[in-house]
This record gives C-alpha cells, structure tokens and sequence, in this order.
C-alpha cells in the first residue's frame, strides 16, 4: 500500500527542488517527521515517475527492443509555432489518491495542445493527447523522454505516419524537454496544490478551467506578456 501523504510531500518537495535525489528527499521527508529510508524513497519516486533533473547513468531503461531516436533539438533556434512540440507525464495528488497528467506543449508559443489524465501508467492515454493534439495541427519535430510509452511501436508510428521527426532527450536529461518541465511547476504552483482536489472528477473539472486560463489568459513575459494562445494563433 503506497502511501500517499509520503508521495504527496515527494511532490513538494520535488516541484522546489527539481535537482533532489533520492538521498536529499529522503532526508527532508525525515525532517518533516517521516519514518523513511532510501529504498521507500526511490520506490515511492519510480512510483510517481520522479527523476532528479540531473544526468546521472543508471537510470530505468526504456523498454527492451524499442527503438530510441537521436536528440535533435541541441542548439536549435525555436523561430515559430508547430516547429516543435513535446509530451511528458507529472504525478497528480489528490486527496484521496493520485492520478497521473499528460499533455502536449508547442514549444514557441507554450501552448498547451491537449492534455489528459489516467489512473495507470499504460501507453493509451499518452496515444490518445498525441492523437488529440494533431487534430490541431502538425509539429515538425516531437520530442519525449524515453519512457516505454514514447518508444513503443504504436506511439512512434503515429507521428511516422504523421510525417513528424522523432526526439529523444538523452538519459536523465530532463532539461531537454525544459518547457514541458517548466509547465508542471506552473499547474502544481497555481492550480494543484492550492485548490486539493477531492476525487478524478474534481481534477479534471479543476484542470479543463484551469488549462483555459493559462492557453487563453496567463500572459508570460517571455512572449512580450501576451498569452500563449494568442502567440500560437499568430
């Protein structure tokens, strides 16, 4: 039995300090009066899909026989929309339990394409935001992480089919795929962790709003504090 107000102050913990490792969470969890060790520790982070942003060489490896593809993204200017968008999952506290958030980001613009939740880690709901997304348009360049999900047959075909390129950050680069990253610490700060969902139906109502704002109103100074849906429909 996972237990849940450890997984929910890992997330915390987490969203401050995206460096942390197992040891140092482990022992701020200790700090806050948790009888935790190390292993809990890594057990309850490969639970939640937490990996310090670091690049360290043994991490969990991707699904054996699928295909890995090359970063493409190093030093690239990113010059205008639908150049290149990316997909990452974030684990989903609620009060009674936890569900996991997916969602496709345009890089240029920080707009959020589609975006879903699911109560596993199984490659269908990432499959489904992709499909959604490219009901929107067409990037040049998808990057994702090397999860299983994203280097399984039937999500890379999607995009084959697509004419889409393929990206994969290298092993333990989470900050190749930076604005996804950044992305999770906004929803966690503004919307997350102050509005303590109750159950699934409580999240998704809270995030369907909340995503509305933030295509549509939140004005981010690195886009000359217009929103990103009004860069991304430009």
């Amino acid at each position: 039995m996972f237990n849940l107000a450890m997984m929910r102050e890992i997330d915390q913990i987490f969203i401050k300090c995206p460096f942390y490792g197992k040891r140092r969470i482990s022992a701020v969890l200790k700090s806050k009066g948790f009888n935790v060790g190390i292993d809990l520790t890594r057990t309850l982070m490969k639970r939640m899909g937490i990996v310090a942003i670091y690049p360290k060489p043994n991490l969990s490896k991707p699904h054996p026989g699928h295909k890995i593809y090359p970063y493409l993204l190093r030093g690239m200017e990113i010059e205008k929309k639908d150049q290149v968008w990316s997909t990452d999952i974030t684990y989903l506290p609620m009060r009674n339990g936890f569900l996991y958030l997916t969602a496709v980001i345009d890089w240029y613009s920080r707009y959020v394409l589609s975006w879903k939740l699911s109560n596993s880690l199984d490659g269908r709901f990432c499959r489904e935001v992709l499909l959604e997304a490219l009901k929107r348009g067409r990037p040049e360049i998808f990057n994702t992480d090397q999860g299983a999900q994203y280097t399984s047959l039937e999500f890379t075909k999607i995009l084959i089919d697509s004419g889409v390129q393929i990206s994969m950050d290298g092993r333990g680069r989470c900050l190749d795929n930076v604005w996804i990253e950044r992305l999770w610490r906004t929803v966690k700060q503004e919307e997350i962790y102050i509005r303590d969902y109750i159950d699934g139906h409580d999240a998704h109502k809270g995030l369907d709003r909340y995503f509305d704002f933030y295509n549509e109103e939140r004005l981010h100074s690195s886009l000359d504090y217009l929103s990103p849906g009004a860069v991304y429909r430009m």
